[in-house]
């Protein structure tokens, strides 16, 4: 039996616990601004979480007419398996650790702040990288569209929504096209709104199997995908 949503959460039911539903990344955007009609020519900004969520995110300011950005956060991941995070840093250097997990593997502190030390290195590369010398627009004023392509943890959305906070913003609302239950449940308790075209339950979850057609997107597609788009 399916449990009730919290009120903020916006999803499809007709895609509740379906998987393939979306052909690509592209798809998933203009399935996601179908459901952001309401925001269509707005003074809303749509900000992209990269990798994945670029093209997700290019898509739907596009349909809907609206600036895009992008808010650059990174997994700080374990030195021995890169597939495993246990914090998170934000463009603007916010932190945000699981010391639940931490304290499950026993990381010493030294570890920790190395971790974070060569995380937030990276993550400023990157925001040189893909933003040159542009500037963030003003974020204090500015009612968010926060896109990734999908919430599995949910643990770098919810250093994203953190980092927008602590910039002032006015009003967040959180668009992907696919999540676990859990994860929109807990990012719902932070934003405003959150969109989620298909919601899934259970012990397994992965974003790519939402998707028919699924593949890493790569730094070189993502310059090319943000330029002359940002806002």
């Amino acid at each position: 039996m399916r449990t009730s949503l919290p009120a903020n959460v916006v999803n499809l039911p007709n895609l509740r616990d379906q998987v393939g539903v979306f052909r690509n990344r592209d798809h998933a955007g203009e399935i996601l601004a179908g459901m952001l009609e309401v925001y269509s020519d707005s003074d809303a900004i749509v900000m992209a979480v990269p990798a994945g969520g670029v093209p997700v995110a290019k898509v739907l300011a596009e349909q809907l007419d609206l600036p895009m950005d992008i808010a650059v956060v990174s997994k700080i991941t374990l030195p021995w398996n890169t597939e495993v995070g246990y914090g998170a840093v934000a463009f603007d250097g916010t932190v945000r650790l699981n010391n639940d997990l931490i304290a499950r593997l026993g990381l010493a502190e030294e570890e920790i702040q190395q971790g974070i030390s060569k995380t937030s290195a990276r993550v400023a590369h990157r925001v040189k990288n893909l933003r040159g010398e542009q500037a963030l627009p003003d974020l204090s004023t500015s009612q968010i569209i926060l896109v990734d392509d999908g919430l599995a943890s949910g643990f770098t959305m919810h250093v994203a929504v953190e980092a927008l906070q602590n910039a002032g913003t006015n009003s967040i609302t959180v668009a992907v096209p696919t999540g676990h239950q859990r994860s929109v449940e807990s990012i719902a308790g932070e934003v405003d709104t959150v969109y989620c075209a298909n919601i899934r339950a259970g012990y397994h979850f992965a974003v790519a199997d939402a998707y028919v057609r699924w593949a890493d997107v790569g730094e070189k597609e993502v310059i090319s995908l943000l330029a002359g788009a940002l806002s």
